[in-house]
């Protein structure tokens, strides 16, 4: 589900938006909607008085090939000024190929900036039984998309979140609901400075 965060129909209508394109760690995967980083995040715009609204189009379980097949329709339905990307885990959990990730993730990037959005990409990290080597050039696509194509790079979002148990659901993959105070105040020191 689609979601448009928080402010009134007027503003709304009146707000750049602001696309959040990711997996379960931005769809907010077992919080309540205004729970979640992407909804605090939006309340943080809306109290520092910059006039835009978040859609947040992640879905949990999402891959960057997903990602890649929803890209174009969801610029051309909200035309939004800023994309932010975070995806790319799902397909490390799944072991998939890291040449095809970082193509999907780089197409999807070249897509939106040829809509004329900025983009701001999230990086990501996977647990460490997948190998140091794959592990490795895993976390590696983040930077190299980021210098190759000049956008900028959060470094992997859950780095304060992910080794303490109280931040952390059950599973030991998702951030509770303590944990999106954390994440919504580190993607807003990377994004304010990308705002008008």
């Amino acid at each position: 589900m689609i979601a448009t965060l928080c402010l009134p129909s007027l503003a709304l209508a009146q707000s750049p938006p602001i696309l959040v394109l990711g997996d379960s760690i931005s769809a907010g995967y077992g919080l309540e909607l205004d729970q979640g980083w992407v909804s605090l995040l939006q309340k943080k715009l809306i109290e520092s008085k910059r006039h835009y609204s978040i859609i947040n189009a992640s879905i949990s379980g999402e891959t960057s090939a997903g990602g890649l097949s929803r890209v174009n329709a969801l610029l051309s339905t909200h035309k939004p000024s800023i994309v932010l990307v975070q995806l790319g885990a799902n397909d490390g959990l799944r072991g998939l190929s890291l040449i095809q990730m970082k193509k999907n993730l780089a197409e999807m990037i070249r897509i939106s900036q040829k809509y004329g959005a900025k983009v701001m990409l999230l990086g990501m990290k996977i647990p460490p039984n997948y190998g140091k080597r794959y592990i490795e050039q895993f976390y590696a696509v983040y930077p190299q998309l980021s210098k190759e194509l000049s956008i900028p790079l959060v470094p992997f979002i859950l780095e304060d979140v992910v080794l303490n148990k109280d931040l952390m659901q059950l599973d030991g993959l998702h951030p509770n609901v303590k944990a999106q105070s954390i994440l919504a105040d580190k993607i807003e020191t990377y994004l304010f400075p990308l705002l008008k």
